[in-house]
């Protein structure tokens, strides 16, 4: 299984803000250079994560967003449902299914079974859990922040 990039880049975007300070604010282009990911992508992610209820979204000049909640209450399996758009492993997936063996085979309740135990072990995880390391990944962001400014 393979997640898309935009679960990826919703899970990025989460670790860093779950590294700031809080009340700071963080925007887009901090987040752009760091990442290297486009702003335009960005956008859209920023904009579904505040409308799930995970960022907070402050307008106006001196805007940006942060961390709705703590990040001990954010769920990793969660978070990867509501970021991906469906789930089919293979065609018997998908409602609109032609495979001609869907009646005789097992291979979607083996593959079902591995989804599930996939999310099983996600759920047990949280955002707080994985920017466990919060002191190296706030270095390694000050580093990048640094070398994208020297850039300019």
């Amino acid at each position: 299984m393979r997640l898309t990039n935009y679960s990826d880049y919703s899970l990025r975007v989460l670790i860093y803000l779950a590294t700031q300070e809080q009340p700071k604010l963080t925007n887009i282009k901090e987040i752009s250079e760091v990442y290297n990911i486009s702003k335009n992508h960005l956008m859209k992610i920023i904009f579904n994560l505040g409308k799930l209820g995970y960022i907070e979204t402050i307008r106006g000049r001196s805007g940006g967003f942060r961390l709705a909640m703590d990040p001990a209450d954010i769920n990793i399996g969660a978070v990867i449902r509501q970021t991906e758009e469906n789930f089919y492993l293979v065609e018997c997936f998908d409602d609109n299914n032609a495979c001609v063996i869907t009646p005789v085979c097992s291979l979607k309740h083996v593959l079902n079974n591995a989804l599930e135990q996939f999310f099983k072990v996600l759920d047990q995880y949280t955002l707080a859990d994985i920017a466990e390391n919060q002191v190296m990944l706030k270095d390694y962001f000050a580093l990048k922040n640094k070398a994208s400014s020297e850039e300019e």
